[in-house]
């Protein structure tokens, strides 16, 4: 029996029997109860389910491959196609399809597609039909070749759609319903997934995802592992993905705005850019055209406003990953430049910023410091600040060729303001095989200049960096780490600093030791009123030091003794 449907009562008095005044009374007859609202979804019936159930114990139960298996799964698929929708829009049902879809032959699986098609909106909009139509379009790549072919047996009077065709109907449907598809936020992963299929290219970032519902036994339903991929598909589908990238351009303005829909623009992207790459500068050219004409931020250009926007930031991400060098140049010229360290210490447009940096393959976009060679030795500040050249030391603009570097100017300028950003793409530079200018760039850094950068929240990472990445040798580390001598007492009294020290100090000799414990010595009062050089006095043993160095030593080659054993137990 269903459930009794609530009717809101208007306000006034009460009739006897709970009657409301106004509302009309049921007709009396055999059946008093009024009918509850039909389920827009059919309800698979429960010896269907049980007998489903009962099908995937035997199937896990059977050899993983051969005939014994192929023939388990074709006449399960086949039992169920008369309640496909059923168990599509069912939470359990939708859990056990996905397990069979796993290891579907390519019959069974277009008839399944065939049964699912004349439902389509409502199977994709549902939380367990998305999930579904997923996982059909994501067998594809199991058997490329059986697309454009059936099956013996297979063919229905009426119906000799092969597979090729089942999905080329699909994609016609959505296509003609794009934004209704791509705005729901179940039917959005149909799309997505749709689009991936139609370029023969399956993204790690759409497949690593869970997805799926629980099974009957409460555990989510394993999802088939698929490694990012490439495979052959027919030209019919790369014509269907080429209109499907112009349904696009026709609402542009709805997909960069979308919250939902903007994903499905990002992953039509990456797929582009793979298969149809003058589709994807197409679609690069609407975005930032639609983006530059809106109104305009009031620290310069408009994208400034949209890097700053938690949804068209991330489509402006998979643009400057997909674009060319030549529009990245652009790019930069037209509306980041001199905007760097702006961007960069933004929540949401330094992440954007990253994938710019990430892009950039030309020497003309390498803050001005790939020519001449002399200039490669200010690159680590010029990339902890996100400055070119120019801007950094304050040079008018240079219509010839740009001048040689001053050593003696740069010696002079005080490091700039180290960013977030600036410093990732130092860290992760130091850790690059081939260290090049950035190690010739730190060494050539002045005392103050290298202080600067040991105290600096963000740029103290840098130095971390330098002490732990396998790539830079010991003596390298030395020379780095030189110019630091004479600001030990700074360092210690300096909040992050103290912390670049204490690491410095534990990855020093005994000899290297002595030398800090000494310099520091000298402004023992000064660090104990220091609360960050209080710390380091104690980390350091400096009232031992001062008062039994016999002991200090002592306890120091102890210490060094046991790193030097522990270091050759874990192979370091």
């Amino acid at each position: 029996m269903g459930v009794r449907p609530h009717f809101p009562q208007k306000p006034g008095r009460r009739l006897p029997g709970g009657g409301g005044r106004g509302r009309a009374r049921p007709e009396r007859g055999p059946d008093t109860q009024p009918r509850p609202a039909p389920d827009p979804y059919p309800r698979p019936a429960p010896e269907s389910l049980t007998y489903f159930r009962r099908a995937l114990e035997a199937l896990k139960e059977a050899p993983e491959t051969g005939e014994e298996r192929e023939l388990l799964i074709h006449n399960v698929l086949k039992e169920l196609e008369t309640q496909a929708l059923a168990l599509a829009t069912d939470r359990a049902g939708s859990g056990m399809l996905q397990e069979l879809l796993a290891s579907s032959p390519p019959g069974p699986l277009s008839r399944l597609l065939a049964a699912l098609l004349p439902h389509l909106r409502a199977v994709a909009c549902h939380r367990s039909g998305a999930h579904v139509l997923q996982s059909v379009l994501l067998q594809l790549p199991r058997f490329p070749g059986a697309l454009a072919k059936q099956e013996e047996g297979d063919v229905k009077d009426g119906d000799p759609e092969t597979l090729e065709e089942l999905v080329l109907k699909l994609a016609s449907e959505v296509r003609d319903a794009l934004g209704l598809y791509s705005g729901d936020t179940h039917g959005s992963f149909v799309v997505r997934t749709l689009l991936q299929v139609l370029g023969g290219t399956i993204l790690e970032s759409e497949i690593a995802r869970p997805r799926g519902p629980q099974s009957l036994d409460g555990q989510r339903v394993p999802v088939r592992e698929f490694k990012p991929t490439s495979f052959e598909v027919p030209d019919t589908f790369l014509s269907c993905l080429q209109e499907l990238s112009s349904c696009f351009l026709k609402d542009i303005s709805v997909f960069i705005t979308g919250k939902v829909s903007s994903f499905c623009l990002q992953v039509a992207l990456q797929v582009l850019h793979r298969k149809l790459p003058k589709a994807c500068s197409c679609l690069c050219d609407s975005v930032i055209k639609y983006l530059s004409t809106r109104n305009s931020a009031a620290d310069g250009s408009p994208l400034m406003l949209f890097l700053r926007d938690q949804t068209s930031s991330r489509l402006l991400e998979q643009v400057f990953l997909v674009s060319e060098p030549s529009r990245l140049q652009s790019l930069f010229e037209d509306h980041f430049q001199g905007q760097l360290q702006a961007l960069a210490a933004h929540p949401i447009a330094n992440f954007p910023l990253q994938r710019l940096l990430d892009s950039i393959t030309t020497p003309e976009l390498a803050f001005h410091c790939a020519e001449p060679p002399s200039r490669q030795v200010a690159c680590v500040p010029l990339f902890g600040s996100l400055t070119a050249y120019e801007v950094y030391y304050g040079l008018e603009e240079e219509e010839d060729a740009p001048s040689e570097h001053k050593v003696e100017v740069a010696a002079a300028r005080p490091l700039g303001e180290v960013t977030v950003t600036g410093s990732l793409l130092l860290q992760h530079l130091l850790h690059f095989s081939t260290l090049g200018p950035v190690l010739r760039s730190l060494t050539s850094m002045e005392g103050p200049q290298l202080l600067a950068l040991a105290q600096s929240p963000a740029g103290s990472h840098v130095l971390d960096a330098v002490l732990t990445s396998s790539t830079v040798t010991r003596k390298q580390r030395r020379r780095v780490l030189r110019p630091l001598k004479g600001h030990y007492v700074a360092l210690a009294c300096s909040r992050h600093g103290s912390r670049v020290l204490d690491a410095i100090w534990n990855g020093s000799t005994l000899g290297t030791r002595k030398e800090i414990a000494a310099e520091l010595g000298e402004q023992n009062q000064e660090l104990m009123r220091d609360p960050f050089g209080h710390h380091v006095a104690r980390n350091v043993a400096l009232g031992t030091f001062l008062k039994r160095r016999g002991d200090w030593e002592q306890q120091q080659g102890a210490v060094a003794k046991r790193r030097k054993v522990l270091s050759t137990i874990l192979g370091d």
